[in-house]
């Protein structure tokens, strides 16, 4: 496995089809209402960086960082398809993306997840991320797990 990890556009075909994927996987684990995806088009904007997991040219995961302030910055989007899961891939996605948030001088790292994700809690509490309450303006729901993290300074 030589998978590589890159900052790409979202608007690309295979990156479509892999945030599609990870809708469809979410919509099965969460009611909609619960979900607060971002669509590709908004991944595609200033805010927002995507870094993308390809497996000898096949795209198999990805994350994005989608920063609200200079001093907070989102984890969005962390996916890794199926076949590709438990080989550390989502962790070296968000390495990435903690690692551009303290260049940057983001003072603190947050996230939304559902609350049937145990996989991604892990890779987000080995992390050093802490559960907290609601983050940014998402509501408090049952389907929602929020994580933070306070960053070094820059």
């Amino acid at each position: 496995m030589a998978v590589t990890l890159a900052i790409e556009s979202p608007l690309d075909d295979e990156v479509r089809a892999l945030v599609a994927e990870l809708n469809t996987v979410l919509l099965a684990l969460s009611p909609p209402e619960a979900c607060y995806h971002l669509t590709v088009e908004q991944m595609a904007e200033p805010t927002v960086t995507v870094w993308i997991a390809r497996d000898e040219g096949t795209v198999v995961g990805c994350g994005a960082l989608k920063r609200h302030s200079a001093a907070v910055g989102e984890v969005k989007r962390m996916f890794t398809r199926p076949d590709w899961q438990g080989q550390g891939i989502g962790r070296r996605i968000l390495g990435e993306i903690q690692a551009a948030a303290e260049r940057e001088g983001l003072e603190t790292l947050v996230l939304e997840t559902g609350d049937r994700h145990p996989a991604a809690w892990a890779i987000y509490e080995k992390a050093g991320f802490t559960r907290c309450g609601p983050v940014l303006d998402y509501p408090d729901s049952p389907y929602s797990i929020f994580y933070q993290k306070q960053l070094r300074a820059a």
